[in-house]
């Protein structure tokens, strides 16, 4: 009988963006749709944005962290992986709970992109007005 793989599932999303994250005991690896971590989230600031949680926590070194993020743009990926590695350390120590909502990783991020409306040129941008 095979080994029981013993890992916790966190799902976050931001605007059109969904992430499953899965924590899985390691030395702190991180990939996203199987790509090396720093060959996936290009910028620094958007690497640092998905740590945030691990780092908060201290818990950075402890768990190897595969991320299958689809939808929407690299932004929108990393806070939707930001969120779910938030999800699945509390699914891992429920105790982390407090510390996480303090700083605000528990937190669905519910802006989104709004729709274009009729009789104008987008969102809230409008036509030239001409009085003559």
């Amino acid at each position: 009988m095979p080994a029981k793989l013993v890992q916790q599932l966190g799902t976050g999303r931001r605007k059109t963006a969904t992430a499953r994250v899965f924590l899985r005991p390691g030395k702190g690896q991180i990939t996203v749709n199987h790509r090396p971590f720093e060959n996936y989230f290009v910028s620094e600031s958007a690497r640092s944005y998905v740590r945030q949680p691990l780092l908060a926590t201290e818990t950075a070194e402890r768990f190897d962290v595969m991320i299958l993020a689809h939808g929407g743009g690299i932004s929108g990926q990393a806070g939707a992986a930001r969120l779910g590695i938030a999800r699945a350390l509390i699914e891992f120590n429920s105790e982390l709970r407090g510390k996480l909502k303090q700083l605000g990783f528990l937190t669905r991020d519910a802006r989104a992109h709004e729709r274009k409306k009729y009789g104008q040129k987008g969102a809230r941008k409008r036509f030239q007005f001409s009085k003559r």
